[in-house]
C-alpha cells in the first residue's frame, strides 16, 4: 500500500471580527489617500482532501487560503489589487497598488459602488455552517468504502479512477465606504468515485457523488459507490444509433446545464456587450408555459444562499420566468448602469435558481417520451449564448415503447436554446437539492440526434 503524505493540522479560521478589523484598516487608509469611495473583501478557507485508488491512499491534502481584494475609486477612475499575504506590509502594498491604478487609469462613467440605499441591513442565519472535524483516517475509510462498493457491483468493473473525500469551510467578509459591512460562514462536504468496466474490446466509465452543506445530509458512501458502479455497467454494449430527430430527456444533473445557459444569457455582462440572444426580451415568452424559474436566496443550507451580493446589495426573492415569460435580468450595479437600469442584487451571479417541478419521476417521463434519447453525459462546449446555437457530444440510452432499450454513445445532439426552451414538454419531480440550479429532469419535444 502506498504511503500517505505527512499529515499536518488544519489551519485555524479567523473570526468575523478579525476580518472586519482588516477591512476597516483598508477603508481608513483609502480615505487618507484621498479615495472618493472604496470597497474590500477578505476571505479565508480551510479544506481537507483525501484521494484513494484501488484502496491505496494517493494523496492527503490540507489547504488553507486567505486573500484580500481592494478596489479604490478616484472619481470615475477605478483601481483594484489583491493579495494572499495578509501581513500589515502586504496589505499596505495592496492598497497602494490599487490607488496607483485608480490615479492613472482612464475614467469610466459607469464605475462606482452600488447605491447606498440598496445595502443589506440584516444578515439572516441561513444554516450554511456545519464544520466536519473528520479525522484523516476516517476520511480515508469513507473513500475506501465508496470505491469498494462501486467495484463490487459487477465483475466487469475491473479498475477505478479513484474515490475522493473533500471537506471545506470558509468565511468571507465585505465592506465599503457606504458603511456597509457583512460576512458569511459556509461549509461544503462531498465524496465521489469513478470506476471502469471492460468487456471484450469495450471499456466504459462513470461516476457518482454526494454533496451537502452538512455531513449528516450526505448519502452513505456505499450508496454512492453502488450508484457509480450501476451507472458504469449500464453503459456496457453501447452502440451509435442512426441520425434522427426525436425527443430528448435530461436528468437533473444535466438539465441544470441548460438553465445555466439561460442564466448566462440574462447576465448583465453579456447583455451590455450585445452578446446575448435574450437581450431586450423581458416580457416575452421564451420558455414553454409550464416553466417557472425563481431566485430563492434564503433557502436554508442552499448551495447559493446569501443575504447580500458581492457589492453588499440585499438579495431578494425574484421570479425570473413566470409561465414561460421572462421577468428580468441578473445585474450588478456596473452592468445596470451600462444598460440604464438598476442593480438587481446579482453581483456575483444568481442565488439559488429554483425550477418549479412537475409531478412525474424519471421513469414516468421515460414512459411519456415513449421513443427518444435519455442523456447521461454531455461533452464539449458547442453552445453560443449570442445566437442560441446548441450542439454537444452526448451519450445515454435509447428508449423504445417507454422503456430503456440499450445504451448509445458517440452522438451529437443539436438544436437552438430558443427551440429547446420552448420545447420543454414536461418537468420531473426529482429536484437535485444541493445545487446552485435546483432543477428536476426535463423532457424536450425534439432535437437532432446525429449518430452513424
Amino acid at each position: 500500500m502506498s504511503q500517505a503524505p505527512a499529515q499536518t493540522s488544519r489551519p485555524d479560521l479567523p473570526n468575523a471580527d478579525s476580518l472586519y478589523e482588516t477591512l476597516e484598516r483598508v477603508l481608513g487608509q483609502a480615505r487618507r489617500l484621498g479615495a472618493t469611495a472604496a470597497e474590500a473583501s477578505a476571505d479565508a478557507s480551510r479544506a481537507l482532501s483525501v484521494r484513494v485508488r484501488r484502496g491505496d491512499v494517493e494523496s492527503v491534502e490540507f489547504q488553507g487560503d486567505r486573500d484580500l481584494a481592494v478596489t479604490l475609486y478616484n472619481g470615475q477612475r477605478k483601481g483594484s489589487a489583491s493579495t494572499t499575504d495578509l501581513s500589515e506590509a502586504a496589505i499596505q502594498r495592496c492598497i497602494e497598488q490599487a490607488w496607483s491604478i485608480a490615479r492613472l487609469t482612464g475614467e469610466d462613467e459607469w464605475a462606482g459602488l452600488a447605491p447606498a440605499e440598496l445595502m443589506a441591513d440584516e444578515s439572516p442565519d441561513l444554516d450554511l455552517w456545519h464544520p466536519w472535524t473528520l479525522p484523516v483516517d476516517d476520511a480515508i475509510d469513507v473513500a475506501r468504502r465508496c470505491e469498494a462498493a462501486a467495484l463490487a457491483v459487477d465483475t466487469r468493473i475491473e479498475n477505478s479512477d479513484g474515490a475522493e473525500v473533500d471537506t471545506r469551510e470558509g468565511i468571507s467578509a465585505y465592506a465599503n465606504s457606504h458603511g456597509f459591512m457583512g460576512h458569511q460562514r459556509a461549509s461544503t462536504h462531498a465524496f465521489s468515485t469513478s470506476v471502469i468496466a471492460r468487456s471484450n474490446d469495450q471499456m466504459q466509465r462513470d461516476y457518482w457523488y454526494s454533496q451537502a452543506r452538512a455531513p449528516a445530509d450526505l448519502l452513505e458512501p456505499e450508496a454512492v459507490g453502488r450508484r457509480a458502479g450501476e451507472r458504469t455497467v449500464a453503459r456496457m454494449g453501447a452502440t451509435t444509433p442512426a441520425t434522427t430527430r426525436a425527443p430528448v430527456l435530461f436528468p437533473p444533473q444535466l438539465a441544470r446545464s441548460l438553465f445555466g445557459h439561460f442564466l448566462g444569457a440574462i447576465s448583465g455582462g453579456l447583455l451590455y456587450r450585445d452578446a446575448s440572444f435574450l437581450k431586450d426580451r423581458v416580457g416575452e415568452t421564451i420558455f414553454s408555459p409550464q416553466v417557472c424559474l425563481a431566485q430563492r436566496p434564503f433557502l436554508l443550507k442552499g448551495a447559493g444562499s446569501a443575504g447580500f451580493d458581492a457589492e453588499g446589495v440585499a438579495t431578494v426573492d425574484r421570479d425570473l420566468v413566470d409561465q414561460g415569460v421572462l421577468g428580468g435580468y441578473l445585474l450588478s450595479s456596473y452592468s445596470a448602469r451600462r444598460l440604464g437600469l438598476q442593480t438587481t442584487g446579482n453581483a456575483g451571479g444568481v442565488f439559488n435558481l429554483t425550477v418549479s417541478p412537475g409531478d412525474q419521476d424519471l421513469p414516468g417521463l421515460i414512459r411519456q417520451m415513449d421513443r427518444g434519447l435519455l442523456v447521461n453525459e454531455l461533452m464539449g462546449q458547442g453552445v453560443s449564448l449570442m445566437t442560441g446555437d446548441y450542439s454537444r457530444g452526448a451519450s445515454g440510452f435509447w428508449v423504445e415503447n417507454g422503456e430503456i432499450a440499450y445504451p448509445v454513445e458517440n452522438i451529437t445532439i443539436a438544436s437552438s436554446l430558443q427551440a429547446m426552451f420552448k420545447g420543454i414538454v414536461a418537468l420531473g419531480n426529482d429536484v437535485d437539492p444541493f445545487s446552485l440550479v435546483r432543477s428536476p429532469s426535463l423532457l424536450i419535444d425534439r432535437m437532432t440526434i446525429a449518430g452513424a
